[in-house]
C-alpha cells in the first residue's frame, strides 16, 4: 500500500472540481487563429507550455513552496505568492490561477487540517495573499506528505492532461489522438520534473512572450468557450 500515491492521485486528478475545465491557457486563441489545427501543432503547443512556460513559473514555484515549508520559512511563502502574481502578465492568467487556487484550498483545507494550509487560507481570505494554484498545490502536497518528485510529476501531468483535453475539444482531435499525445509527453515530463527539483530562482518568469500575447488577445475574441 502507498497512501501517498493515492493522495497524489486525488490532488492531481484533472477531474478535481476546481474549475480547470473552464480555462484553455491561451489555446483557444491559437485555435481561432488557425495556428494550432492538428495533432502536430497541438503537440507543439503543449510541449511549449510545459517546457517554456510552466517549467519557469508554476512548477518552479511548486518546488520552492515545498522547500519553504520544509524549512519553516513563512516569509518565503508570501514572497513566492507575490512572485507568482508578478510573473503572470495577462490578467486572465492571474485570475485563473487565483480562482483555481482558492477552490483547491476549499477542497483540501477541511481534509488536511494542516497549520500551513490554514494560515495560507486565512491570508488569502484577508487578501494579504492572492491564493495562487501552484502555491496552494505545493502547500497541500507537503501537508499530504507526498514526496516532492511525485508532487511535481502530478502537477505536470495535471497540466498536460488539461491541455490535451482542451485540444481534443477545440481543434478537434479524436480521443485516440489525444491519448497518444498525452502518452508521448511522458519523457518530457520526467525531464522537467528532474530539472525542477532544484529550480533556479533567477529564471522564474522566463517564458515565451507569444503565450502571454495570445492570452491577452483572448480577452478580445469575438466568441469564447473558455475563461482564459
Amino acid at each position: 500500500m502507498n497512501p501517498a500515491l493515492i493522495r497524489l492521485l486525488q490532488l492531481s486528478d484533472p477531474a478535481l472540481p476546481v474549475g480547470g475545465f473552464a480555462h484553455s491557457a491561451s489555446l483557444e486563441t491559437y485555435v481561432q487563429l488557425g495556428i494550432v489545427n492538428n495533432e502536430a501543432t497541438a503537440n507543439e503547443f503543449v510541449t511549449g507550455m510545459l517546457s517554456q512556460n510552466i517549467h519557469y513559473t508554476d512548477a518552479a514555484l511548486v518546488s520552492l513552496v515545498y522547500d519553504a515549508i520544509a524549512g519553516n520559512e513563512a516569509d518565503e511563502i508570501k514572497q513566492l505568492d507575490d512572485l507568482c502574481t508578478a510573473v503572470k502578465l495577462p490578467r486572465e492568467m492571474r485570475q485563473a490561477s487565483q480562482k483555481l487556487g482558492v477552490r483547491l484550498i476549499k477542497i483540501f483545507q477541511p481534509l488536511c487540517n494542516n497549520d500551513w494550509l490554514n494560515r495560507y487560507a486565512t491570508a488569502v481570505q484577508t487578501k494579504e495573499l492572492s491564493g495562487h494554484y501552484c502555491v496552494a498545490f505545493g502547500i497541500i502536497a507537503q501537508a499530504l506528505q507526498i514526496p516532492k518528485t511525485d508532487a511535481l510529476s502530478g502537477f505536470y501531468y495535471n497540466a498536460a492532461a488539461g491541455f490535451v483535453t482542451n485540444s481534443v475539444k477545440l481543434i478537434p482531435l479524436s480521443q485516440q489522438s489525444g491519448q497518444a499525445l498525452l502518452f508521448s509527453l511522458q519523457p518530457l515530463i520526467t525531464e522537467l520534473v528532474k530539472n525542477n527539483l532544484q529550480p533556479n530562482r533567477e529564471m522564474i518568469g522566463l517564458c515565451c512572450t507569444g503565450f502571454d500575447i495570445r492570452s491577452m488577445q483572448h480577452e478580445q475574441l469575438y466568441s469564447r468557450l473558455y475563461m482564459s
